[in-house]
């Protein structure tokens, strides 16, 4: 795959890696192959869309939607889990 790189919240940038969807799908709940899926349909967009820099947010944005089509309660589980960890409403970003 053609290096992709990932623009954080803070601005700074890394490269596109689909193992932290799937670490970031495990700890929603997901299953391995529920997660593994996810990270590939993820990966088969950018490519189909040819993107060379996506924000953390749009990437975010797809993640939970496709949680979201999965299982409903890893989505919640996400959404819940950014609030408290990370303090962050992410549903509500998204919307933005």
């Amino acid at each position: 795959m053609v290096s992709v790189v990932v623009v954080k919240r803070d601005g700074s940038e890394e490269v596109f890696m689909p193992e932290k969807i799937v670490v970031s799908c495990l700890k929603a709940g997901a299953t391995v192959e529920a997660s593994r899926n996810i990270a590939k349909i993820i990966e088969a967009r950018i490519l189909e869309k040819k993107i060379e820099k996506i924000t953390a947010k749009e990437l975010t944005g797809w993640v939970l939607e496709l949680l979201k089509k999965e299982n409903e309660e890893w989505y919640r589980n996400w959404i819940i889990f950014d609030k408290a960890v990370k303090r962050r409403d992410t549903e509500k970003e998204l919307k933005k």
